[in-house]
């Protein structure tokens, strides 16, 4: 896999640009991306910066990170607090992101998304209000193990960090086995639609999209 250098801001001014191309999947009428990777590796920081470009076009946009749909700790905690697998499979709540934000999205959805469900710090349900993604908008998800899960999304981002940088920037080491195992069984690299080299945030590489049409 070939990797050409770029800035972060040039970055997302070409998914934008392509984005704007693209025909919502399914006949809905929203457009979903998602920014898939570790934290650290940057990912809510592009998805900040796709949101920007994405109100400098006109469109309507709205930036979700899988940690405000994090399980309580009485669920993410049950096999203790250093579970590899617990982390991978079962700290997101997955359905609740189903029913939460990619429904709405549906054909015949009304757009109205949550924006967060549980705050992981205080342990209690966040009771955010709905917001709504006006028809032509986009959702931009980010957050760690977003592929496999056949959400459907309309792009791919993945950010990818080697295993040395991964241990070196993982806030937690007890982790890095759930992300060994993400990279086995769903094999990120291969399965996203672009793939980010983040191992230094400040010089970033990426595939490019031309595969994906002109950008």
């Amino acid at each position: 896999m070939r990797y050409e250098a770029i800035t972060w801001g040039r970055m997302a001014g070409r998914l934008a640009k392509h984005v704007d191309r693209l025909a919502p999947g399914d006949g809905g009428a929203w457009l979903k991306v998602a920014v898939d990777g570790a934290p650290d590796a940057g990912g809510e920081e592009l998805a900040g910066l796709l949101a920007e470009q994405f109100q400098d076009r006109g469109r309507p946009v709205r930036v979700i990170g899988t940690r405000g749909f994090l399980r309580p700790a009485s669920l993410r905690y049950e096999h203790g607090r250093q579970d590899p697998d617990a982390y991978y499979g079962g700290w997101t709540d997955t359905g609740a992101l189903w029913r939460e934000v990619f429904t709405p999205l549906e054909p015949g959805g009304d757009g109205r998304l949550l924006p967060d469900l549980w705050d992981p710090v205080r342990d209690r349900a966040t009771r955010s209000p709905y917001v709504t993604l006006p028809p032509g908008g986009v959702l931009v998800l980010h957050g760690p193990f977003l592929l496999g899960h056949w959400f459907p999304f309309d792009l791919t981002v993945h950010l990818r960090l080697s295993p040395a940088a991964l241990a070196r920037r993982v806030g937690e080491p007890w982790t890095l086995p759930a992300f060994a195992r993400y990279e086995t069984e769903v094999d990120p690299v291969g399965t996203a639609d672009v793939v980010v080299r983040a191992d230094d945030l400040r010089h970033p590489a990426w595939t490019g999209i031309g595969a994906l049409g002109s950008d």
